[in-house]
């Protein structure tokens, strides 16, 4: 096979460290936008104005878990020690996920239930930013499992509705979360060899929009799968049942819902799952759902163009979220163990060029027509361009279409600016147990890991701010 490649372990190892999907710098030039307009727009060096609504306190917590998340042997110990067999003594796992629950996991989620995370949420509301609120659980393994999980999704729901109007802008779930992941390849596995012989037919598929493009990769099914059993059909029809009961709700509260991207193993059928149900759902130019494109996969600005065409075409108003994406470890070692090249970009300068070209595309779209874009980014170029555009396109025009999202926990900086500019800007807030956080935490790890990661330019001008604080109160 031609795409076959070989990939030597300390060889991935490196290009996981080189490329970060979070990098502030380096970006390509954008030649054809003004600059001045593009320094004007963000103010990024003003601290007292970008750190005004935050208590020294907590600049000083967060300056010191972002800089102990980007020493790389604190990381490197400390997701072997979360995935080692350690974990399962109760002697060691208590402390551990004390002592975790009070530094890290205070810092970057919201609380371990609903209570817990309102409290957070009206906090982050007085500061000016909204919040997009995630059940952080994934990868249920049965029915049973993604039933407690559905009980859950519709509670975080409920629970938003009595939080202040728009300090909640969306509601986000994950698929593999109220669908067993097992199934969700199957159906991923079925997908894409109809994508290859388009005859192969599909009882169950419910309409949708397009799932794959020419350039979408096929490796992970290299033989013809067989057929859903009865058994999983109907697994299927209670995973389709849970998302449009959480779609209901979502409507009834008038709070979208995001669908969260995941690894390609089970993308299509989140993909499936997700415009399957904004065909039922999104009505009147008013986008409930909201799907996810993770623009450092190679065919991102592809799938995102036949989806929303064919959106538009049949009279969908479908929102999308852009992100460059969490699953680099696992797609690489994914396409590695088949033999094949990654899905993801060569180089972080071509996820950079994707991102943009996607982002301008939609904000295009969004200002002559129906739909709606969170572009949820870390890099500050991506927001100054943005910004521009936004600004070239009338911003009070597609003001109510369009918002900013970074985590919680990070890229503060780039969050305030967007916010002083006048933009509407949310936090991606998971909560839960600490224990059902672990992955999310570990991936937050791995984005902040090393000197060039985007908790960077945050430390420093936190830094600045702190000294620029003990100074006023010196003298």
């Amino acid at each position: 096979m031609a795409n076959r490649v070989t990939v030597p372990s300390k060889l991935l190892l490196k290009s996981l460290r080189l490329y970060s999907t979070v990098h502030l710098t380096h970006s390509p030039p954008q030649p054809n936008l003004p600059r001045p307009l593009l320094i004007s727009s963000l103010n990024l060096h003003d601290t007292q104005k970008l750190f005004s609504s935050l208590p020294t306190t907590h600049l000083l917590r967060a300056s010191a878990y972002l800089h102990a998340a980007s020493l790389e042997p604190f990381v490197d110990f400390g997701t072997w020690l979360l995935n080692s067999k350690l974990m399962d003594l109760y002697l060691l796992r208590a402390p551990i996920f004390a002592a975790l629950r009070h530094t890290f996991y205070h810092h970057f989620c919201a609380g371990e239930d609903t209570v817990a995370a309102g409290h957070t949420v009206r906090s982050l509301h007085s500061a000016g930013l909204s919040a997009m609120l995630t059940y952080a659980v994934e990868y249920a393994t049965d029915n049973e499992s993604c039933d407690r999980n559905f009980d859950a999704f519709l509670h975080k729901v409920e629970s938003a509705k009595s939080l202040p109007s728009s300090s909640v802008s969306s509601v986000v779930v994950k698929i593999t979360a109220i669908c067993p992941k097992k199934l969700l390849e199957r159906v991923s596995d079925l997908l894409r060899w109809q994508h290859k012989d388009p005859s192969f037919n599909l009882p169950w598929k419910l309409d949708t929009l397009p799932i794959f493009s020419d350039s979408s990769p096929t490796y992970h099914t290299l033989k013809k799968p067989e057929p859903l059993t009865p058994e999983e059909e109907h697994d299927l029809q209670l995973g389709h049942q849970r998302l449009q009961k959480i779609c209901q709700k979502c409507v009834e509260a008038n709070i979208p819902l995001t669908v969260d991207a995941e690894h390609t193993l089970v993308q299509p059928a989140i993909d499936y799952f997700t415009y399957s149900s904004a065909i039922l759902y999104n009505k009147d130019d008013n986008p409930i759902i909201y799907g996810t494109i993770q623009c450092y996969l190679k065919d991102a600005k592809e799938r995102l163009l036949l989806a929303s065409k064919a959106a538009d075409k049949a009279c969908v108003p479908m929102g999308f979220k852009l992100v460059r994406g969490a699953y680099m470890p696992s797609e690489i070692k994914t396409a590695s163990s088949l033999g094949f090249e990654s899905p993801i970009h060569n180089g972080i300068q071509e996820t950079h060029a994707c991102y943009n070209d996607c982002a301008s595309i939609m904000l295009d779209k969004i200002s002559n027509g129906p739909g709606a874009l969170v572009l949820a980014t870390h890099n500050v170029e991506s927001g100054r361009l943005a910004v521009a555009k936004a600004h070239d396109l009338d911003m009070g025009k597609i003001h109510q279409k369009l918002q900013f999202a970074q985590l919680y926990g990070m890229a503060d900086v780039l969050s305030f600016s967007l916010k002083n500019a006048g933009c509407h800007v949310s936090k991606y807030m998971p909560f839960g147990p600490v224990e059902m956080v672990i992955p999310y935490l570990l991936r937050r790890a791995e984005e902040n890991r090393g000197i060039l990661s985007a908790s960077t330019l945050d430390r420093q001008l936190m830094r600045k701010e702190l000294k620029r604080r003990l100074i006023a109160a010196v003298f």
